[in-house]
C-alpha cells in the first residue's frame, strides 16, 4: 500500500488502486451498492450464476475451486451449492486483501458446507497467486463481478497469465465481464441518487487514513463518475472541494491538492465478446462458453492446448 499510494498521489494525474477500497467498511458497502436499483451487474450476473452453475459444477465436478478477490464469498456459495448433493470433500481458496472480510466468509461457508476445506491467501491476486496451493484434483478458478475490468490492459494480461499458470489442462476458469452498452445505464450504476457509491468511493481516503497515518478529510472531496467511450470504460474520481494539504505521516508523504483537482480511483472497463476472446488468447487461455443475457457474460475459459 505505501507504494502503491506513494507512486499515485504523487504522479499527475493522481491516482489510487481500487484494491484498496475493500476493507471491512468498504465491503460492507458495496454489499450495500449491489442491492440498488441502479446496479444491475450483481443482479445480472447472479442470474446468470443460477443458470450456469448446475451444468459446471456437475460437468467439472472440481475438488479444488480458487477465487481470485473473493469478498464475501457469496456467489461462490451459489455455485457450491449447486453440486447436487455430492459431499466429497473440495478445498476453496479465497484470494483476497482483507483477512476480516475472508474470515467472516470463511466461517459461514463453514457452517453451511460441512464437507468444504478452506485454505485462504491473504494477500494480492496481482502478486500473489504463487500462494495457492497445488491442486488436490480438478480445479475451477473464479474471478467474478467484473472485477477485471479494474485493471489496465497490461494488468489484466498479467493477472489472466498468473491464472493461466493455475490451471491444467481438465482444469476451468469462470470469468465475469461487464458489457459495453448506452452511457446511461453504465453512468448510473456508478453514481445511485442514494449516494451509497459516493460514500464507497470517499472510504479509500479513511482507508489511507488508518493504514498510513493520514488527515484526508473524506468529506471534502466530491465523487464523480462518468463513461470515456474512447477508452470503454467508466472512470471514478475523488475531486478536492477546496485546497488542502493532506501528511500520509507513516510514509512522510505531504500532498497538496488544489479545489478541483481528482484522484483517480477507479476504472470499470466494458468489454465485447471480440475484445474478451482476443485478451483470453494473449494469456493461452480459449473461451469454452459464453453465457450472457446481453448486458453481463459469464467466460467459461480453458488452458490452450500445447501453450
Amino acid at each position: 500500500m505505501a507504494a502503491d499510494v506513494r507512486r499515485g498521489l504523487t504522479d499527475r494525474p493522481r491516482w489510487l488502486p481500487p484494491k484498496y477500497f475493500y476493507d471491512a467498511v468498504g465491503s460492507r458497502l458495496f454489499d450495500d451498492i449491489t442491492r440498488l436499483p441502479e446496479y444491475y451487474l450483481t443482479r445480472a450476473e447472479e442470474a446468470l450464476l443460477e443458470a450456469v452453475a448446475p451444468s459446471l459444477m456437475q460437468t467439472l465436478r472440481p475438488r479444488d475451486v480458487v477465487e481470485l478477490g473473493s469478498g464475501f464469498s457469496a456467489k461462490t456459495l451459489r455455485l457450491l451449492a449447486a453440486r447436487d448433493g455430492d459431499q466429497t470433500p473440495l478445498r476453496y481458496t479465497p484470494v483476497d486483501l482483507d483477512a476480516d472480510t475472508v474470515e467472516v466468509a470463511a466461517r459461514r461457508l463453514l457452517h453451511r458446507l460441512p464437507w468444504l476445506e478452506v485454505h485462504a491467501v491473504i494477500g494480492d491476486f496481482e502478486r500473489h497467486l504463487a500462494h495457492v496451493p497445488p491442486p488436490r484434483g480438478r480445479r475451477l478458478a473464479l474471478f467474478l463481478g467484473s472485477t477485471i475490468g479494474n485493471l489496465d490492459a497490461a494488468e489484466r494480461q498479467g493477472l489472466l497469465a498468473g491464472v493461466r499458470h493455475l490451471l491444467r489442462p481438465d482444469d476451468q476458469f469462470l470469468l465475469g465481464v461487464d458489457l459495453v452498452k448506452d452511457v446511461a445505464t453504465l453512468e448510473a450504476a456508478y453514481d445511485d441518487a442514494a449516494g451509497v457509491t459516493a460514500a464507497f468511493n470517499r472510504n479509500v481516503l479513511a482507508v489511507l487514513n488508518r493504514n498510513l497515518d493520514g488527515n484526508f478529510r473524506p468529506e471534502a472531496f466530491r465523487h464523480h463518475a462518468w463513461y470515456n467511450a474512447a477508452a470503454s470504460r467508466i472512470e471514478m474520481h475523488l475531486v478536492a472541494e477546496t485546497r488542502q494539504t493532506v501528511h500520509l505521516r507513516s510514509i512522510d508523504l505531504t500532498v497538496a491538492i488544489d479545489a478541483g483537482e481528482s484522484i483517480w480511483t477507479e476504472s470499470s472497463y466494458k468489454f465485447t465478446r471480440h475484445a474478451v476472446e482476443a485478451m483470453l488468447r494473449e494469456a493461452g487461455l480459449d473461451l469454452v462458453r459464453w453465457i450472457t443475457d446481453e448486458r453481463f457474460a459469464l467466460v467459461v475459459a480453458g488452458a490452450t492446448p500445447g501453450g
